[in-house]
């Protein structure tokens, strides 16, 4: 379980296929206090450490999760979001998120509003129905705040903080982002199926 809040951005430092894709992830996390299997959310994956070392640590990434996210993509120097399991007692500031993507979604425009950047992404059409204006998405692991909705369209609105201490900074048209929908409207929508 996750909060989506970013606590640091990790490198990708070497790629290897054999059986399954494994990835080195440079961090600034103290990994004396990772755990062999502990839950790290990479771009908003929840993935499970498998080994470990003084500033990175190891992950094996299936072909199904390659299959549902934008993992497939990644390349050794891109930079990533990373967010550590809740523990009891940590404070909650973005909105529950359990690191298992739902769907891609793509940039469509990105536009400069004073410091601040609005960017409109699509998502695939059967996640439209989870999105709402003033409801809360993970992309890329980063909670976010729907702005707008139109359709299978909708805006986020990124702030200096956000750009400076997660990926978003970088953001460009065509990019395709790892979206989780919030949980709370996943079972508003099947409590609504079954009345």
């Amino acid at each position: 379980m996750f909060t989506g809040i970013v606590t640091d951005m990790g490198e990708i430092r070497d790629l290897t296929q054999a059986g399954d894709l494994t990835a080195r992830i440079g961090t600034r996390y103290d990994t004396g206090g990772i755990d062999i299997g502990a839950s790290i959310a990479c771009d908003g994956v929840c993935l499970t450490v498998v080994t470990l070392g003084p500033d990175w640590f190891d992950v094996q990434i299936s072909a199904e999760t390659l299959s549902k996210t934008n993992l497939g993509g990644w390349t050794a120097g891109q930079r990533i979001n990373l967010e550590r399991a809740l523990k009891v007692g940590d404070e909650l500031g973005g909105h529950i998120v359990s690191g298992h993507v739902d769907g891609l979604a793509e940039v469509v425009s990105v536009t400069e509003e004073g410091d601040s950047t609005r960017v409109q992404l699509r998502a695939p059409e059967a996640l439209a129905k989870f999105i709402a204006p003033k409801g809360s998405v993970a992309l890329n692991g980063t909670s976010l705040t729907v702005n707008e909705v139109q359709g299978a369209v909708f805006g986020i609105n990124f702030i200096p903080h956000t750009k400076e201490v997660t990926t978003w900074g970088r953001v460009a048209v065509g990019d395709r982002v790892n979206l989780e929908v919030d949980t709370m409207a996943r079972y508003v929508a099947r409590l609504a199926e079954m009345s």
